[in-house]
């Protein structure tokens, strides 16, 4: 018997699932605490964030929290060769994705020319950060994987549960999963064809898409993953992405690459994972479910 609960945050919906009911309120005041501590480290709309208060060009000592937080996002570019840059901030904001994605209006300017500086810019020492002049991080493409992950882990320790934290797609699980596993349904959008997979515990699944978290800009529908090469919106082959790994970090940085720059990267590390193209139309790999 599992219990659960769900609320709205980042523009997205959390919801948490527990194996042991009574530990439900808890495990929500953990969740909610630790994703508050999160926003407040390196939220990109916040002007009062540690991140958006770091001071530019020298090195500087910040948080445990953002530190951590910084070397997710760099260790996934790293893994990505580049697919996933947090260096992207600069071109996602010129492209009007500089506020929470409810308050974007419709802007008929052109798109703007825009350089990605590339996240080898960025270093991080300890928890000494340098971000040099002119380069905005957006840690959002790890930042919400990694909270899910911790979430989870620190749920699953403290309160001795079966627990599953999804953060709006970015799904994490620890602890004993209940029996049959974790029933993951794996839609995008309300008129795509469903898919029910059973997830093991411990393991983890994201969904990334390019028909969320959407907006107009010069006449066109933008979506916030960007291709570094270009600083503007991936080419939407894939409308979305959803891939099985052990840290719910890694299954994003996979499904976020495959947006970028095609499956290449998901066949090279086996994970089951599922495509669906533009036209609907729905590939798999490693194995999938």
């Amino acid at each position: 018997m599992t219990a659960s609960v769900q609320w709205p945050v980042w523009s997205a919906t959390a919801r948490l699932l527990v194996t042991e009911p009574a530990a439900l309120p808890e495990a929500r005041v953990l969740t909610e605490r630790l994703l508050a501590a999160i926003d407040l480290a390196c939220s990109r709309f916040r002007p009062d964030s540690e991140l958006a208060r770091h001071p530019a060009g020298a090195p500087a000592p910040v948080s445990p929290l953002l530190a951590e937080l910084v070397r997710t996002a760099l260790s996934a570019a790293e893994a990505s060769d580049g697919a996933v840059d947090p260096t992207v901030g600069g071109a996602m904001a010129a492209l009007g994705y500089d506020r929470d994605i409810a308050e974007i209006r419709v802007d008929d300017r052109d798109l703007p020319v825009t350089v990605v500086p590339g996240w080898q810019h960025v270093m991080l020492t300890g928890t000494t950060l340098t971000i040099p002049h002119g380069i905005t991080l957006d840690l959002g493409a790890t930042a919400k994987a990694y909270a899910a992950h911790r979430c989870a882990t620190d749920i699953a320790v403290k309160l001795r549960t079966g627990v599953l934290v999804n953060l709006g797609g970015d799904i994490a699980t620890a602890g004993p999963a209940p029996h049959g596993g974790w029933q993951i349904l794996v839609q995008d959008k309300e008129n795509d064809e469903p898919c029910t997979i059973s997830l093991p515990a411990g393991a983890a699944i994201t969904t990334s898409s390019t028909v969320r978290r959407t907006w107009r800009r010069g006449g066109r529908l933008l979506h916030h993953v960007l291709d570094p090469a270009t600083g503007l919106p991936a080419a939407r082959t894939w409308r979305s992405v959803s891939v099985v790994a052990d840290r719910c970090v890694d299954a994003n940085t996979l499904s976020t690459a495959t947006l970028v720059r095609g499956p290449a990267m998901v066949r090279a590390h086996g994970v089951p994972a599922r495509l669906v193209a533009a036209n609907g139309s729905i590939s798999t790999l490693g194995g999938w479910p």
